[in-house]
């Protein structure tokens, strides 16, 4: 089924299919998570307060853009919320503090090999690391890109070439791969988590 399809199901009243949206959007979530907010378990807070506020303001979804858009446009508002309410906490980390993995991540790839990527991706100022993750890792368009950041596409194209050249060629072919991985058991919770909030049974 298509995001509209499944949208005017869950409108219908077949509430749980929500769960399939989650499923879908999960991983792209977390990589902006982790872009805006370097930490893990704020990353996945925000995630859960975006897919609620997508729930119940799911009847207002306009599909002026694709839902993915929406849907990312609302995380980004959430990211940047709680940066701002936590600004003064975030003044005062390290810079390479920007991830901390699951161990269980690094059980399934080379430790080294994962630990330089993520470091070579956290570096990235916050304007490049947001469109070269949404670009090259997430796969969307420039478009796409363009209407989620609400900036024109040509700084969008800038941005990224910005964002390439100041990672490692030989990094690049390898960050789909480990990069901000976002796990079944993770996924799991989430919607485990989100369902539970919204009262929608199992």
């Amino acid at each position: 089924m298509t995001d509209e399809e499944l949208i005017a199901r869950i409108l219908a009243g077949e509430k749980r299919l929500f769960e399939l949206l989650i499923r879908k959007y999960n991983q792209r979530l977390y990589r902006i998570g982790m872009s805006i907010l370097e930490n893990e378990a704020e990353a996945e807070d925000a995630m859960q307060t975006a897919y609620i506020n997508a729930y119940e303001h799911l009847s207002g979804f306009e599909q002026r853009s694709t839902f993915g858009t929406w849907l990312t446009r609302i995380m980004l508002n959430q990211c940047y919320e709680q940066k701002r309410k936590s600004k003064q906490v975030l003044v005062n980390l390290e810079p390479d503090n920007f991830v901390t993995m699951n161990t269980a991540v690094n059980e399934l790839a080379n430790k080294e090999l994962s630990g330089a990527l993520q470091q070579a991706v956290a570096k990235l100022p916050e304007k490049y690391r947001l469109v070269f993750v949404l670009r090259e890792i997430e796969d969307l368009s420039v478009r796409e890109t363009s209407a989620a950041l609400n900036i024109e596409e040509s700084n969008v194209k800038v941005r990224l070439n910005r964002a390439k050249t100041m990672l490692r060629e030989n990094l690049n072919s390898y960050m789909k791969d480990y990069v901000y991985s976002f796990h079944l058991t993770k996924c799991d919770r989430i919607v485990n988590n989100v369902l539970n909030r919204l009262g929608i049974a199992p």
